[in-house]
C-alpha cells in the first residue's frame, strides 16, 4: 500500500496564520484608502461651501445700485450702502440684476444684507426694496467655520474707511445715494486664513 500524503496540523497553522495577516493588512490598507477619500470629499465640501460663499459676496457687491430705500419705520431714506454698526449686519445694500423669470410685478433690485451668526455667514434678502419693520428676511446659511468678516470702503479721497455712508457726509442730502469707488471683503477662516476680494463699484 501506498502511503498517505496530506498536511501536518503545523502547516495547517502557518497557512492560516499567513492569510490572517495578508486580511489584516489588505483591511488595513483600505481602511486608509476609505479615510483618506472621506477626507477628500471633506476637503472638497468645504471648497465648495467657501468659494459659493465668496461668490455670493462678490456678485451682491458687483451689481450695486446708488437705490436708498426707506427706512422701516417710514420716517426718511437708508442709504443705498450701509454699514456703519447701527445694525448687527455687516453690510447693506441694493442691487440690480435680481432674475425674474416668471415675468412677477416686482422690481430687478434687491435689498440684501450679510450677517455673521454664531461663526456662520448668513445672507438676507427682501421680497421688496422698502419693506416694514415686519416684513422678516428669507436667510440662507453661506458658510459656516468663520471667525471674522472685514468689510472696508474706498471713498472719494481713496482712503479706505470702516463705515459707509461716510462720517464727515452724515447729514447731507446725497448720502444716502453715495457709492464709494470699491468695497474690500475678508473672510477670516481658522483653515484657510484670510481670504480678501476687492471689488471696484463700475456706477
Amino acid at each position: 500500500m501506498s502511503p498517505q500524503s496530506g498536511f501536518t496540523l503545523l502547516e495547517l497553522l502557518v497557512a492560516m496564520t499567513i492569510f490572517a495577516i495578508m486580511g489584516v493588512m489588505a483591511y488595513g490598507g483600505l481602511d486608509a484608502i476609505m479615510i483618506q477619500r472621506e477626507a477628500a470629499l471633506a476637503s472638497m465640501e468645504r471648497t465648495r461651501e467657501v468659494q459659493y460663499a465668496i461668490r455670493r459676496l462678490t456678485t451682491d457687491i458687483s451689481q450695486i445700485q446708488p437705490r436708498p430705500v426707506r427706512e422701516e419705520l417710514g420716517d426718511g431714506l437708508r442709504p443705498a450702502i450701509l454699514a456703519d454698526g447701527r445694525t448687527t449686519d455687516l453690510l447693506e445694500l441694493s442691487r440690480g440684476g435680481w432674475p425674474n423669470p416668471m415675468g412677477f410685478p416686482r422690481s430687478a433690485q434687491q435689498r440684501v444684507a450679510y450677517e455673521l451668526i454664531d461663526g456662520t455667514l448668513v445672507r438676507k434678502q427682501w421680497r421688496v426694496l422698502g419693506h416694514t419693520s415686519g416684513v422678516e428676511p428669507v436667510e440662507e446659511e453661506l458658510v459656516a467655520g468663520v471667525d471674522e468678516v472685514e468689510v472696508r470702503f474706498l471713498g472719494a479721497n481713496r482712503e479706505w474707511l470702516e463705515e459707509w455712508p461716510p462720517a464727515a457726509n452724515e447729514g447731507s442730502q446725497n448720502s444716502a445715494w453715495q457709492l464709494p469707488r470699491a468695497v474690500e471683503v475678508t473672510l477670516v477662516f481658522p483653515d484657510w486664513g484670510r481670504i480678501s476680494r476687492i471689488l471696484e463699484i463700475g456706477l
